[in-house]
């Protein structure tokens, strides 16, 4: 199947190349910034923000967060289904 966006630069509005599931860690990131979270069951999350400062905040169910995030924190995330948007 062609691909209608390969030559086209990616925009942060979307759409994203992939939806990534996470796995909350303390000592391991991403591997890349993601542009957007949705998380599936509500509840606190504890990330490292793509500008290197960490944030925790309370979500609800099927959330979708456009923010650019490096790290989902074990310590202080309850949030699960975690999913990170990359382009």
């Amino acid at each position: 199947m062609d691909n209608p966006f390969s030559s086209r630069a990616m925009p942060l509005g979307g759409p994203a190349r992939d939806l990534v599931p996470v796995n909350a860690d303390d000592a391991v990131g991403l591997g890349f910034t993601a542009v957007a979270l949705y998380v599936e069951t509500g509840g606190t999350l504890s990330v490292v923000t793509a500008a290197g400062e960490t944030r925790s905040f309370t979500v609800g169910d099927f959330a979708i967060l456009p923010v650019g995030v490096r790290q989902v924190m074990a310590t202080g995330t309850t949030a699960a289904g975690i999913h990170a948007f990359r382009v």
